[in-house]
């Protein structure tokens, strides 16, 4: 889950609800809220993510917040005197994933993060590795990287989906392949392109090799071929 301290506006709820949810993290704890609860200015910067917010709890302390939590990591970029172990999210997502009993990431206030009282609460602190001369995320940044890394442990059970492979087309049947390369040779040759006939059967296995490498798929072998038809036929005044 995500708990956030002391949050001062409500649009930052929003987005981190935001956050969370593209990574399938539903259970937000709020503790003392600057503005309240219910916020209405967090439902337009959730954009959508309706379900974190509905569901989202309010504390009085940190300590009631985590209670029923086993393992607790805070976020800071500084150790503010506590000693703790120190993770990054990668490893304190591992730790989670194998772990038993129920696990809490924590999130300070926007302007100061939080208090050493906060962090000598948390079984270990999580930082990020970041540029020294400028470490500065805001709230939503920090909650998206964690919950990103949570969820690469989580396997098929996050049921998350890479965009890009959806869109992505099946390669095309060979026969499509072989029609492309067959009109492509039925052009050069008349220009002289397979010349001389001692080295004809190498340049077509090159280009034969050349158009199989990349992977087409079949909207890109018709563009080809349109593209192919086009150069065959007489330039336009």
């Amino acid at each position: 889950m995500i708990v956030l301290v002391r949050p001062q506006l409500g649009e930052n709820i929003g987005k981190a609800a935001r956050a969370m949810l593209n990574f399938g993290l539903t259970e937000m704890r709020l503790v003392a809220p600057r503005d309240g609860w219910p916020n209405p200015a967090a439902g337009p910067a959730a954009a959508g993510a309706d379900v974190v917010l509905e569901r989202a709890s309010v504390h009085e302390t940190l300590a009631d917040a985590v209670a029923d939590c086993a393992h607790v990591y805070a976020t800071t970029v500084r150790k503010r005197g506590v000693t703790k172990p120190v993770v990054t999210p990668e490893r304190a997502a591992a730790e989670m994933a194998s772990a038993t009993g129920r696990s809490a990431i924590v999130f300070g206030p926007e302007r100061s993060g939080l208090e050493t009282d906060d962090v000598a609460l948390a079984r270990a602190i999580l930082t990020v590795p970041i540029n020294p001369a400028f470490g500065s995320l805001n709230l939503a940044q920090a909650v998206i990287l964690c919950a990103y890394e949570w969820s690469k442990t989580q396997g098929d059970a996050s049921e998350l989906v890479q965009p890009t492979e959806e869109e992505e087309l099946p390669p095309a049947p060979q026969a499509e392949l072989e029609g492309m390369i067959a009109q492509l040779e039925g052009m050069l040759g008349p220009r002289g392109y397979f010349l001389p006939e001692t080295r004809a059967a190498a340049t077509r296995r090159t280009l034969r090799s050349m158009l199989t490498k990349p992977g087409w798929n079949h909207l890109e072998v018709r563009t080809m071929r349109g593209v192919l038809s086009s150069l065959a036929k007489p330039p336009r005044d």
